[in-house]
Parts: structure tokens; sequence; C-alpha cells
């Protein structure tokens, strides 16, 4: 082959692969052309969807700021969930107390305040007055009690459970008519009971643990329907007689107090009303045994039995 021959053959070479190597470049820019041209004609929403690399980046990191953002709202809020869930697990299985057979409340554990008693009060609810006037000395005191209510009055004043409720107070199941149920049918037991329990948490959002038959009646059938529900079953031990006295009758504050402090021992499960003079004389009961050294126990600290 000749040089003027190997010169041509060489050109033509170098010209073809310059035509290969630019080929890329220009579909690049007639797609980037296409794009332009195609955004050029979105209406005003689809340009406000379209973001320079920069601007998009920005966004991204926006939304995941957020997305993260609500991640850890979430995480906090299940964690609150979950550390509120183990303070109730463990609140309700701390229990202290127990009663005994005769009623009484009895430490768990040596060590654990032997010298207690248990505040009750039963037949409610019945006026907001004296419901506050129960609750102020109580709070004076820094004490808690149950409060065992009958499903007819909660019916007539919804409103006066909720007042107990809402300051603090334990409420406890005392049967829907304050009858003698140990010689009921079962079915009229659970009646009585369970129609009560269903009031209660329809109006407060919690079903009373605790349940006293009136007249301290409730026989096998009573505590048996009682367990079923969870309830822990009781009488009590210590009575104040305050339901024997009269409106007239003098001294009453006075006789309250014997009748209390000469049955008084430690665990004493106290029997009390929603009556005047009851509220009248509770200060003064209160201090009364602080002076004697008792302290009042917590019904929350008590052990209740499992439901079925």
């Amino acid at each position: 082959m000749g040089t003027k021959t190997a010169v041509i053959l060489l050109t033509a070479c170098l010209l073809l692969s310059a035509c290969t190597a630019t080929k890329p470049e220009s579909a690049a820019t007639s797609d980037q052309q296409d794009s332009v041209a195609s955004g050029s004609s979105n209406s005003a929403k689809d340009q406000s969807s379209v973001s320079s690399p920069k601007s998009s980046s920005k966004q991204a990191g926006s939304d995941n700021h957020n997305s993260a953002g609500k991640t850890n709202a979430q995480n906090d809020k299940t964690s609150e969930s979950n550390e509120t869930g183990a303070t109730t697990s463990a609140t309700t299985n701390n229990k202290m107390y127990h009663l005994n057979k005769a009623y009484n409340v009895i430490p768990n554990q040596q060590g654990t305040e032997k010298k207690v008693v248990l505040l009750t009060f039963d037949d409610g609810p019945k006026e907001a007055a004296m419901i506050n006037k129960i609750i102020d000395v109580l709070d004076k005191h820094k004490a808690k009690a149950i409060f065992f209510v009958n499903g007819y009055r909660v019916k007539q004043h919804p409103s006066l459970l909720k007042l107990i409720h809402d300051r603090g107070q334990p409420i406890g199941n005392h049967s829907w008519d304050h009858i003698v149920l140990k010689n009921k049918s079962e079915a009229e037991v659970k009646k009585q009971i369970e129609t009560v329990q269903k009031a209660v948490k329809d109006i407060t959002g919690q079903a009373p643990v605790f349940f006293r038959p009136p007249h301290g009646a409730g026989g096998d059938v009573g505590r048996k329907v009682a367990k079923e529900n969870g309830l822990l079953y009781m009488t009590w031990s210590v009575g104040s007689l305050d339901w024997t006295m009269k409106k007239n009758q003098p001294n009453k504050t006075e006789t309250l107090l014997k009748n209390v402090t000469e049955q008084l021992h430690p665990g004493s499960n106290i029997l009390m009303h929603e009556l005047p003079w009851t509220a009248e004389a509770l200060d003064s009961l209160l201090t009364r045994l602080e002076q004697k050294g008792y302290q009042f126990v917590d019904p929350q600290s008590i052990e209740v039995p499992d439901s079925k």
C-alpha cells in the first residue's frame, strides 16, 4: 500500500471515530431539550413538583426529619405507655397487706407497719356536702377510705359517685339494693353485685375491687360471685355503731370515739357510714387514732383475688 493510500485510510478512521464519540452527547442534549420543552407545557401544579437535585435533597432531608420526628414521638409515647404499664404492674403486684378471716389488715412481710387501720364508709353516695366534708378530713390526715356504694343510690346520683372518684378515694361495691344476700339465688346475687360493677365502671372508668355485703351477710354464694368478679369480700372487724345513733341523740361524737377506741387493735377494719354525725366526728376520730400511733392503710396496698 502506498503512502498516499495509507494517509487516506488513517484520515477516514479518525473521522469515523470522532463521529461515534459525539453521538451520545447529542442524544443527551436532545433528551434534556425534550425535558425542558415538556416542563414548559406543565401546569403550575406540575411545576411545583419539579425541583433541582439540590432542592430535592433538602426536601428529602426535611421529610426524613419529619418522619423521624413522628417515629420518635411514637416511640416516646410507646415508651411512656410501657413505663406507665410497668408502674401499674408494679403497683398491682406490690401489695403490702392482706385481710385475714376476721377481716383484719395483716402485713405480708416482716418489717411492714402493723399498727394500721382501714377506714370504710357504707351506704352512699348520699350528699355532696357530706361527702366533701368527709374527704376534706381524709385529705387533712393524708388518709384513704373505701366508699362502699349502693347501686340504686349511684343511679340516683351519678355525679356524687364521680365526686368520690375524682377526689381520689377508692370505691367499693355494696350491692344494688342493700338487701340480705345470703338467702338469695345465685342469679339474684350476681345481679345485685354485677350491676353495681357495671354502673361504677361506666361512670368512673374503673370497676370496684372491694365488696362488702349489706348487713355483713353475703353467704357462700356472695363470696363465690364476688371472687368471680375479682372482688375482695369483706365485712369489718370494728364497728363504729354510727348507724344505731339518732339525729337528736346527744354526745354522738364522744360515743362514736368510744365505740371505735374500745375495740381498736392493729389491723382494724373500721365500719362507718355516710352520716352527718360521722362526718362531724371524723376529724376527732382520726386525730385520736394518730395520737395512739396508728397509721391509715391505703386500700390499694391490700391484696385482691384474681377474677375468673
